[in-house]
């Protein structure tokens, strides 16, 4: 052993503080047994002798085994037992929405994020730690860890309260803390994303996506699907639409971007980008859906279904469209443009009774701050039948509505949001309807070509509000026709010489859809603008946080 090593000062670990060995604790005064408490790690204490000598001959230190992992008690779990809480002391932690001192008793409000109210806690100046009361460390956004006895509240607003015995402040908040208990635009908490989610409005926004994408996973593992994950760098254009964000790097790495000529980046004699020198040899590109790569395992496993990430680089500043947002698309075999429309409503109703019977709280807000009517227009589409129509139907429907639009309507053109949502708001009274059998002109190259041989075997579904909720197809199984389709887009064809693969090996008629999951949200919520229903925006101009 060496002298450095002999005479190198043993490193201690500093003990947990009180609040933080207090965090990992839950303590229910209950007639049924309480549920053990574990120390993430024993707190330290200097080292004997005997371990010290141990440690310098590479033995191996003493061990403990891991702990359970420990559910911890949240707000939630207390309204949802009500009264049988009473009589009960235990532990809560959380952020300060609230703080009102009164002459005899102080109120604290926290939220901890697990539901949209928030645990009223009821304390006077014998509670330990109330001197941070006093001295002013208990402010709004602050972080706080609470131990009390539940008991009725004397107030209206809530039938249970937490009467305090401690109250330990984890982390301060400082006097700057934006949102405070008034009213600011949804355009100004867009500049405090990192801090908006302690709102109601985006608290609750959070925890409805969270259950629709549950719900998404329930639906297609309880019906027989496979996940599977898509890849996001990609050298095809599934769209065939050219909105892509280029993957290159060609371009210097980000500490060097500012000072780098565009002189460096490769060229060939032509002048053109000399593709073969970046990362991957060839242009790549950020995604812009997973369906091509799901109809591969869809022609192996049946039933697939992909759900993530996507990217668009459209230039559009409407309250409708995102650079970055998620898709869900399944994919189906042995499946033509009736299965998808029958799977594409049986999701839809299934997701939407899931929230309504699991976020009650949230959807209540919903409905008295955000959307009035929502809740009823949300049981509509669950519990009504969705109808179908032809495009040429629906284009006529249009022609003879005593109803002026924007975009004029005539066979042939794209469906605009006022079309689509006039059909499915006030044609058909609120019920979700889906037209199908579009014109090929208008849709992608990978839609089956109908026997008129001017359309495709491709729908979308309308709901209340949104308009286009879902688009699908049936895919076009058929080699000659699939490349005579790229023939007449100018598609290259080596590009998609695996997806023409599929059609040489086996090929089944398949169809499926793509659900942008934003919009589903928005649709769930009554959000009015997409870029509150995702965490973090990515819109032309704006990558914040």
């Amino acid at each position: 052993m060496s002298v450095a090593m002999a005479t190198r000062p043993l490193r201690i670990a500093k003990p947990y503080s009180y609040a933080a060995y207090a965090y990992l604790s839950l303590h229910l005064n209950t007639s049924t047994p309480k549920p053990s408490f574990h120390r993430p790690f024993p707190l330290s204490s200097p080292p004997s002798s005997q371990n010290r000598r141990l440690f310098c001959t590479a033995s191996l230190p003493s061990t403990n085994t891991v702990p359970q992992f420990r559910k911890k008690l949240k707000v939630a779990d207390v309204k949802s037992q009500q009264f049988d809480c009473l009589g009960n002391t235990l532990v809560l932690q959380g952020w300060v929405r609230t703080l009102r001192l009164q002459s005899s008793v102080t109120f604290l409000e926290i939220n901890d994020g697990s539901c949209l109210s928030n645990m009223q806690c009821v304390l006077d100046s014998e509670v330990e730690g109330y001197d941070q009361v006093e001295s002013g460390l208990i402010t709004t956004g602050a972080s706080v860890w609470v131990q009390g006895l539940v008991v009725k509240s004397q107030g209206a607003k809530q039938k249970l309260e937490l009467k305090l015995n401690k109250i330990v402040v984890v982390g301060k908040s400082d006097p700057s803390f934006p949102i405070q208990k008034k009213r600011v635009t949804r355009e100004f908490l867009r500049t405090k994303a990192h801090l908006r989610a302690r709102t109601n409005t985006f608290g609750a926004v959070a925890r409805v996506r969270n259950a629709l994408a549950y719900a998404t996973h329930k639906f297609f593992q309880e019906n027989g699907f496979v996940w599977v994950s898509s890849p996001i760098i990609t050298a095809s254009d599934c769209e065939g639409a050219g909105e892509q964000f280029c993957v290159t790097t060609l371009i210097p790495n980000s500490h060097e971007t500012a000072d780098s000529p565009v002189d460096a980046i490769p060229k060939m004699k032509d002048g053109l980008i000399d593709w073969s020198q970046d990362f991957f040899g060839k242009p790549a590109f950020l995604t812009v859906s997973g369906q091509l790569n799901a109809e591969t395992y869809a022609t192996s496993l049946s039933d697939v279904y992909t759900f993530g990430p996507t990217f668009r680089a459209e230039n559009s500043h409407t309250s409708r469209h995102l650079a970055e947002f998620w898709m869900i698309e399944p994919e189906l075999a042995f499946a033509d443009l009736n299965d998808d429309m029958a799977c594409a409503t049986a999701y839809l109703q299934f997701v939407i009774r899931h929230i309504l019977d699991n976020c009650k709280e949230d959807m209540e807000f919903f409905n008295t701050w955000i959307d009035k009517g929502i809740i009823d227009r949300l049981s509509n589409v669950a519990e009504k039948d969705v109808l179908q129509i032809t495009y040429t139907e629906a284009v006529d429907l249009l022609s003879r509505a005593n109803k002026k639009f924007e975009f004029p309507v005539k066979w042939g053109c794209d469906l605009q949001s006022e079309h689509e949502r006039y059909i499915t708001e006030e044609a058909f009274g609120g019920c979700p309807v889906i037209i199908r059998d579009y014109p090929k002109d208008i849709k992608a190259f990978y839609m089956r070509q109908n026997d008129d041989g001017k359309t495709v075997a491709a729908m979308d579904m309308l709901v209340p509000k949104i308009g286009e909720l879902i688009g699908g197809s049936q895919r076009e199984e058929r080699l000659e026709h699939l490349e005579a389709r790229l023939d007449d887009l100018k598609l290259n064809k080596d590009a998609y010489w695996w997806y023409l693969d599929l059609r040489r090996y086996g090929s089944v008629p398949h169809a499926g859809f793509g659900l942008g999951f934003e919009r589903l949200v928005q649709f769930a919520t009554g959000m009015d603008n997409i870029r509150d229903v995702i965490p973090f925006p990515r819109t032309p101009g704006s990558a914040e946080f």
